[in-house]
């Protein structure tokens, strides 16, 4: 049992329930030593992180528990969870390379720290606190994910229809969720954070004077900022403020693609380090319908990723449908659909792969959100 907030821990303690298997994560249990020592014995219990006084620790370890310290000296908080843009983008007025994304993936990518042990639980613990904490803001949420390539440039035709579909699926109930970066992934949470389709296009015109994060990471994220504030106003104090129904648009990026950055047009982003992990989330997650965008290399990835446990679906599982946009890309310029069609022949995620030439065509095959 996790026990993530004084109040819960406020209440097991008064219930006098047993500690052995609980997971006190991310707590300041300054003033919780005696309550903890009166317990007796607490071999099982599981301390991860959080502010724990000298005093409590020596008892604790003394006791019993194991414990998991804070990490000084890494770029990231490994038990925070999700993320606002704004905490990613921190000091940007600096340059990008002073932000907290540049500098976690500065320290991702190098090679000392790539097989040091250290560094590998520190990644390790943060991947499953944010999984913990976006099972937490799904939960119970009719999600389509959108998947697209990033080169798509914000002063394209294709943009502005990819942020007009994002919308869209918002205003019918659905969290849009995304790889979380720039290009086609951009253009969907922009149109499912906006609230009016008047929004979409005002917020399209405000950034496409920089239509790409090449050159210049700074500039593509500066004039998004701004466009978000546009949008949203002031942010909220912490991720945990927009769990619930009312949060539009999901980014899940990953600092193992960290030369493009994230997005910022989420409601949050749940960025990890692990792209095995981030890819099997957000395909899973995504519980109404996959949408695809025109991709390459990654987005084709995606594609099979998903068709896999379509392919092996026991007889009579809901299936989630697939829909490829795009009938020329994907039968010409990249023919996956001839090879998806081939694969779908006689078994049940026949019906529920589809090929539509314009993203007007996707809202009637998705499953439709629970009222």
């Amino acid at each position: 049992m996790e026990i993530e907030t004084l109040d819960e821990l406020d209440d097991h303690l008064a219930s006098d329930g047993p500690l052995r298997g609980l997971r006190l994560q991310d707590l300041d249990l300054t003033g919780y030593g005696d309550r903890l020592a009166a317990r007796g014995d607490l071999t099982g219990l599981v301390v991860l992180g959080g502010t724990v006084p000298v005093r409590v620790a020596e008892m604790l370890l003394t006791r019993g528990a194991i414990l998991f310290p804070g990490i000084a000296d890494a770029p990231v908080d490994p038990w925070r969870g999700l993320y606002f843009p704004t905490d990613l983008y921190a000091g940007l007025e600096h340059g990008y390379a002073a932000t907290p994304d540049a500098k976690a993936y500065a320290w991702f990518v190098d090679a000392r720290l790539r097989t040091d042990a250290y560094a590998t639980l520190v990644r390790a613990i943060h991947d499953d606190s944010v999984t913990d904490e976006l099972d937490e803001f799904v939960q119970g949420r009719s999600v389509v994910g959108i998947m697209g390539g990033h080169a798509l440039q914000r002063d394209s035709a294709a943009y502005a229809g990819a942020a007009g579909l994002g919308h869209t699926l918002a205003e019918e109930g659905h969290l849009v969720a995304t790889g979380g970066g720039p290009g086609a992934m951009e253009a969907a949470n922009l149109g499912a954070l906006c609230r009016s389709a008047a929004a979409v296009e005002e917020a399209v015109g405000l950034i496409a004077s920089v239509p790409g994060f090449r050159p210049d990471v700074t500039a593509w994220a500066t004039t998004a900022l701004a466009a978000r504030h546009d949008i949203v106003g002031d942010e909220l104090q912490a991720p945990s403020e927009t769990l619930g129904p009312s949060a539009r648009s999901l980014g899940i990026p990953t600092w193992f693609y960290g030369h493009e950055p994230p997005n910022v047009f989420c409601d949050v982003i749940a960025k990890y380090f692990s792209n095995a992990i981030r890819e099997e989330g957000l395909l899973a997650r995504s519980n109404a319908g996959i949408v695809v965008l025109d991709g390459a290399a990654g987005t084709v990835q995606e594609i099979f990723q998903a068709v896999t446990p379509l392919y092996y679906a026991p007889e009579g599982a809901p299936l989630p449908p697939l829909v490829l946009v795009g009938r020329e890309h994907w039968t010409e310029r990249v023919p996956v659909w001839p090879a998806l069609r081939a694969i779908a022949a006689g078994r049940p995620m026949e019906a529920a792969v589809h090929l539509v030439d314009s993203v007007d065509e996707v809202l009637p095959l998705l499953e439709t959100p629970a009222p």
